[in-house]
């Protein structure tokens, strides 16, 4: 083996002087033939913790024997996960963002630390994925991130269902419409087993924006994670990062302003989950690539939503597998014009090469043809106004409503809101504004699923609309406006609002507007007092600290 393979790892295993490190390990079973080998580092993410990345562990063995069967030796190591789904709506969900930080940190110091050739990353829930991907970025070592897979869904009276059905139940008992034995029935049923969440929420979102931009390869990420082909594709993908060792392959080459575009439009065509602004501003700062909120609007206004998916829709991603997985999602975006089809892949051919092999299963209707559009435009749109100067997201995938205008129901975090919800305080053309949620107010910047998913299981979804200087999870629909920039905790207009205040959504016109003149909103700000930080020592404290607004992707520095 060619000791350019072994740039990296010749530093920290060869020589006299080298002696004790072979020595220790040695003391776990590595052999001279072993580390006269490339070292591949295997960043797993497995954790116990939720289904999402509770498979790993299977696939990570799979990804060894893939790459020592190519010639190089795996060396594996474990980083965190925190699940969404299961600490939405408490203070734990605080920590998911923030780990999204620890993941990319840990997988970066490890590998930096150990000099590793090649860096394959094993990633399933939300953020596990973009954290990952950030820290291949930051390295810049040949690697290739894997994505664990969907769960199946789940069946519940004649009908498949998934975790964003047991969240809206929880509305509609509290609305008399479901008895709480129909729910436990449905908790017992929508996770019948490992996967990640099954529509198109965050986690399928970036996992179809990463094989787009091409870090992970075409044909892996739709494979759902209990299929049979799944270990096979894993094993695969260990021969994979061998040989983009040996063709000195990337990340620079391959996440670039036109894949990260490609990216956008994923986003765009398939009604994906607004986070995917979020990590795509991260992986862009991370890169030194210049992209701004405002590009996710211009794209999403030339890419028609074509993918008929959950939460908007009516199928889920192991349904999308079936179509023909999101190489078919890259063909509809090539012959659509959209796609910049000369991006590296990590399978040394570019997008556009990777997209004209897509398989269409006859008769699938999953994936809209070009002339059939579920809408003209995508599903993403930016807002601004005087309640978001730095932009807020909205996802209108799945929904027709453009235009709301209601007074204020103001709630300083989002217990408060969910509590409203479950009282009836809310009513029909309300809009529901949650503040001090944001990255630094939070800390943590929490997904807001159990406030929204309560609103639609309570027949609210279509008459009130929803505002947070916090964020969404995938699985929310209805008019639901994000990352609502500057957040309250930094004076952000949006803490200027007080009960009965009006807003408006204008979408059409992209403006989220409070009914208040510019003089009125100054005065109320002049007034604010910036509250004392929610943690005062720990890594919230620390995060709060450091971390940027939501409109550059809430990383920290």
């Amino acid at each position: 083996m060619s000791a350019n393979l072994r740039k990296e790892s010749q530093t920290i295993h060869d020589g006299v002087d080298r002696a004790p490190a072979r020595a220790m390990l040695k003391g776990i079973g590595f052999t001279d033939e072993d580390l006269a080998k490339p070292i591949i580092g295997v960043a797993n993410t497995w954790i116990e913790t939720m289904p999402c990345n509770y498979h790993l562990r299977r696939l990570s063995a799979k990804v060894k024997e893939g790459i020592r069967a190519a010639g190089g030796t795996p060396i594996e190591y474990n980083t965190i996960a925190i699940s969404d789904g299961i600490t939405m709506g408490t203070e734990g969900m605080k920590a998911s963002l923030i780990s999204r930080e620890i993941v990319a940190d840990s997988i970066e110091l490890v590998a930096r630390g150990h000099f590793f050739d090649g860096v394959i990353a094993l990633s399933g829930c939300d953020k596990t994925i973009p954290g990952a991907v950030m820290a291949l970025g930051r390295l810049n070592r040949p690697s290739l991130m894997l994505y664990g897979g969907s769960i199946a869904p789940g069946h519940f009276q004649g009908h498949d269902v998934t975790i964003q059905d047991v969240f809206e139940a929880v509305g509609s008992v509290a609305k008399g419409k479901m008895s709480t034995n129909d729910l436990k029935m449905l908790e017992d049923n929508a996770c019948p087993g490992p996967g990640a969440c099954g529509g198109q929420f965050t986690a399928n979102t970036m996992a179809t924006v990463f094989e787009v931009m091409g870090i992970s390869y075409m044909g892996s990420a739709s494979v759902p994670a209990e299929d049979p082909n799944k270990d096979q594709i894993a094993f695969e993908a260990g021969q994979h990062v061998m040989e983009i060792l040996k063709r000195d392959i990337r990340p620079d080459q391959i996440i670039t302003r036109e894949s990260i575009e490609n990216g956008i439009a994923a986003v765009a065509v398939t009604g994906g989950s607004t986070n995917a602004v979020l990590h795509l501003l991260a992986l862009a700062r991370e890169m030194d690539i210049p992209l701004d909120i405002d590009d996710f609007d211009r794209i999403s206004a030339l890419t028609p939503l074509l993918a008929d998916l959950k939460p908007g829709g009516k199928y889920v991603a192991t349904d999308m597998h079936q179509a023909g997985g999101i190489r078919l999602i890259a063909k509809r975006l090539l012959d659509a014009g959209i796609l910049h089809p000369n991006v590296m892949t990590v399978s040394g051919k570019t997008i556009g090469e990777e997209a004209v092999l897509a398989k269409e299963t006859p008769g699938q209707k999953v994936l809209h043809s070009l002339s059939d559009p579920i809408k003209a435009t995508g599903g993403l749109v930016i807002l601004k106004g005087n309640l978001a100067p730095e932009g807020c997201v909205i996802k209108v995938a799945g929904y027709e409503r453009l235009y709301h205008q209601g007074p204020a129901k103001v709630f300083d975090c989002e217990e408060a809101a969910f509590a409203a919800v479950q009282s009836n305080q809310i009513v029909a053309g309300d809009v529901v504004v949650i503040r001090y949620e944001g990255p630094k107010g939070g800390p943590g910047m929490r997904e807001m699923l159990g406030v929204t998913a309560a609103i639609v299981g309570a027949d609210l979804g279509s008459s009130v609309a929803l505002l947070t200087d916090g964020r969404f999870s995938g699985a929310t629909r209805g008019l639901m406006a994000g990352h609502v920039s500057p957040e309250a905790a930094v004076g952000g207009p949006i803490a200027a609002v007080k009960n009965g205040d009006i807003i408006t959504f204008d979408i059409e016109k992209r403006k989220l507007t409070l009914e208040l003149s510019e003089e009125e909103i100054s005065i109320r700000l002049k007034d604010w007092k910036e509250p004392l930080p929610r943690y005062k020592k720990g890594v919230m404290a620390k995060y709060a600290r450091h971390v940027s607004s939501a409109s550059e992707g809430a990383i920290t520095t």
